[in-house]
């Protein structure tokens, strides 16, 4: 994975409404004060949700990068070339740079770096959201595998979801039961409601707030589609642009060709 240099996004990219920050240039802002490094599947979306509403704002998730502000991915790749191929230093003043805008994070990629998140934020609390293995799985294979082709996927789940899915799941939650000491951790599930969440950041339970609840299986897929539609529009809006001007000029040289010739 080679270093890749922050261009500005085109102009003509007007059917997502995102961000264009480049986080290299960025520093913490905020306190990082949760580690939410459950899998995604697991109710990532509705946690992040929650945590806002809590006061950790902004929590980071996998939307962060894909939809909300897409030069994420640039420093993404610089974590993952510096994991997966030994290849520059992805520490505490890189996380900063990248996650210093948020007092929480969840979800993909960054429970693809657990560990290190853990050591580059030891004062954090971590919670993991969990669900049963079966289910999981299942969801996991209709929404988000079918359209992964990143290689931290790959490496995470030893070349085959599919097939090794469910081992590495377990194995992923029993790594960070050894890595968290027990009265740091806290193992959520979704239904569970607010209470158990509120106690272990030391927050007061919303009034009148039930949980959220976001990002379902048939919701996920169809926002997919949604973004895949809108980037595809952003296209063609560019080549309609590019190609009127080309052809603007070609007309313009062609005109003062003929006149240069009739005279």
């Amino acid at each position: 994975m080679a270093f890749q240099p922050y261009t500005p996004k085109p102009i003509t990219d007007i059917f997502t409404n995102d961000t264009d920050i480049n986080r290299r240039e960025c520093r913490r802002v905020v306190p990082m004060r949760v580690l939410a490094l459950g899998l995604g599947r697991t109710g990532t979306a509705s946690l992040r949700t929650a945590l806002k509403t809590l006061g950790f704002d902004d929590c980071y998730h996998m939307m962060s990068a894909s939809v909300e502000n897409p030069p994420d991915c640039l420093m993404w790749s610089d974590a993952l070339a510096s994991k997966y191929d030994k290849k520059g230093t992805f520490g505490r003043e890189q996380w900063d740079s990248l996650l210093g805008h948020c007092q929480a994070v969840c979800d993909w990629p960054a429970v693809a770096f657990a560990k290190e998140l853990i050591e580059a934020y030891p004062e954090a609390k971590v919670l993991v959201t969990t669900r049963d293995v079966d289910s999981w799985h299942a969801s996991t294979m209709k929404t988000v595998n079918w359209r992964a082709t990143e290689k931290f996927w790959h490496e995470f789940w030893d070349h085959d979801f599919e097939k090794h899915g469910k081992r590495r799941f377990v194995e992923y939650y029993d790594e960070i039961r050894s890595l968290v000491p027990a009265e740091n951790l806290l193992e959520y599930k979704m239904g569970e409601g607010w209470k158990p969440l509120c106690d272990f950041l030391e927050v007061p339970v919303p009034e009148g707030l039930s949980f959220p609840r976001t990002n379902d299986t048939d919701g996920f897929v169809d926002r997919c589609r949604r973004r895949n539609r809108m980037q595809m529009m952003n296209v063609l809006f560019r080549a309609t642009v590019v190609g009127g001007s080309l052809a603007a000029v070609v007309l313009g040289v062609t005109m003062s060709v003929r006149k240069f010739w009739r005279r």
